[in-house]
């Protein structure tokens, strides 16, 4: 339960004051502040997911990261590549969507694009084997992130299914998780141009 001193006076919205207001945006600061925990318990918790694959989700996942972080890409893409399944857990047919979401407050609109499409560019590498159409991502052929997104699912997403690739740990990535979101989010609506 609430201290009474930490609790707002009204039971509806409309009848909320400013000091009620002021006090729910400390609040909401202090619980913001623990973002990068709470993503990083959610990667957690993709260890063990999604039988099927030679690695699990979160091997992926560091796979995916330690790729991009080999190949130079800056710590904020090396943070998406690390993040871009953490949907999976709660929402597996839009999975994408959910973690371009997650970050978006705190990553270029750039980044949040990529993330956000990533699930469709990657089915280029399975829909003719399933009936779809491998080339759907082809719609957004002339978005200027579309080769950013051919590359991101090329060379670091699907890639990382290798059971005898040297990941680096997860431990080496948290700092770069609790930078990417201790930055100021860039607005409610989210990413930059």
């Amino acid at each position: 339960m609430n201290d009474a001193n930490e609790t707002v006076a009204f039971t509806t919205m409309a009848e909320g004051t400013r000091e009620d207001y002021e006090l729910l945006e400390e609040l909401e600061a202090r619980f913001a502040g623990g973002t990068a925990d709470r993503v990083l318990d959610q990667l957690r918790g993709l260890a063990g997911s999604l039988s099927g694959y030679k690695v699990d989700r979160l091997e992926h996942s560091l796979q995916s990261a330690t790729r991009a972080y080999r190949d130079g890409a800056d710590e904020e893409m090396v943070t998406a590549a690390l993040l871009h399944d953490i949907g999976d857990l709660l929402s597996p047919y839009n999975h994408s969507e959910m973690a371009a979401a997650v970050l978006r407050p705190y990553v270029s609109e750039k980044t949040y694009w990529i993330v956000r499409h990533h699930g469709l560019f990657q089915s280029y590498y399975y829909a003719h084997h399933t009936g779809g159409d491998r080339n759907a991502r082809d719609a957004y052929r002339d978005h200027p992130w579309y080769q950013d997104t051919v590359d991101f699912c090329h060379k670091w997403d699907q890639s990382s299914f290798d059971p005898e690739y040297e990941s680096l740990p997860l431990d080496f990535f948290e700092p770069m998780v609790r930078r990417i979101f201790a930055r100021e989010p860039f607005s409610e609506a989210g990413g930059t141009e």
